[in-house]
């Protein structure tokens, strides 16, 4: 179990993360959302060490992590950046990193390189966009560390490279249980997967439970204008919208078993849920 306690970090005047507190169990994947700088990708650098908090504590099995040679082996994130020297050959790079992760799966690498047509021979740093997150997508399934962190794993990925990454997502935690914590900005395409939401507004855990949980106590109600507003009474949506004549508003709470003949009530997905927060607190400023 890793476990952060009221973890802050800031950049000279920006607040990136304030109080916050999470816990990750042993097997299971993550949706990390937040729009631009709510502090995803800091958070996930506190996590690997790569920049330390101002204040708070992270332990894991009960353990101080930080800058601890133990904890950090059984961690491994998939980031933006390439590590590896610049003249560096695909294959080589798989190599190297058997050697600093002992549970790394060579053959399984070679094999995943090869269904999304991964050139091994190639320097990393001639892969065009797309594939360098392609070779870091191969990279960090092969680890089989414990935790594995995604950092925006499909950046530069094409339609059918994303379906098949969410696919092999899947196939990988499958045969090997384990916790994963995948930060996106594709909510929807990434939906299927989510068990756990974490979501960050401004450096805040706006919201963080099962998916199941968080929306089951919210949905979406939509239909003609004023049909809308009669029913919604007193009460303030999270968010709507108006196209015409017709209203869509998202709501939390428990879903009504009936309404008004002309509206129509229906579950909020993960996206529209996430879309009505981020409304609801801009709202607010």
């Amino acid at each position: 179990m890793m476990q952060l306690v009221n973890i802050s970090k800031s950049f000279g005047r920006v607040q990136a993360l304030s109080g916050v507190s999470l816990t990750l169990e042993g097997t299971g994947i993550y949706g990390l959302l937040g729009n631009n700088g709510a502090g995803k990708t800091t958070l996930l650098n506190i996590l690997t060490s790569r920049i330390f908090p101002d204040g708070g504590s992270l332990t894991l099995d009960g353990q101080p992590m930080l800058d601890r040679d133990e904890a950090l082996s059984q961690i491994f994130m998939m980031g933006e950046l390439n590590l590896y020297p610049e003249d560096m050959r695909v294959r080589r790079a798989l190599e190297i990193t058997g050697y600093m992760y002992p549970r790394f799966r060579m053959e399984e690498a070679l094999a995943l390189g090869e269904r999304f047509g991964l050139n091994l021979k190639s320097r990393i740093t001639a892969l065009s966009t797309g594939y360098r997150s392609i070779f870091r997508i191969v990279t960090a399934l092969s680890v089989h560390t414990p935790y594995l962190l995604l950092d925006e794993p499909v950046l530069g990925l094409d339609a059918r490279h994303r379906d098949l990454f969410y696919k092999l997502l899947l196939e990988s935690y499958g045969n090997d249980p384990r916790c994963i914590l995948l930060s996106t900005h594709l909510i929807q395409e990434a939906e299927p997967l989510i068990e756990e939401a974490v979501i960050l507004q401004a450096g805040r855990i706006l919201r963080q439970g099962s998916v199941e949980k968080l929306l089951s106590g919210a949905y979406q109600l939509s239909g003609p204008a004023g049909l809308v507003d009669n029913f919604l009474g007193s009460r303030k949506p999270l968010a709507q919208t108006s196209l015409g004549g017709l209203k869509t508003v998202y709501l939390e709470g428990a879903r009504p078993q009936s309404c008004p003949a002309g509206l129509e009530i229906s579950p909020a997905g993960l996206q529209g849920y996430f879309i009505a927060l981020m409304e609801e607190e801009e709202s607010k400023c």
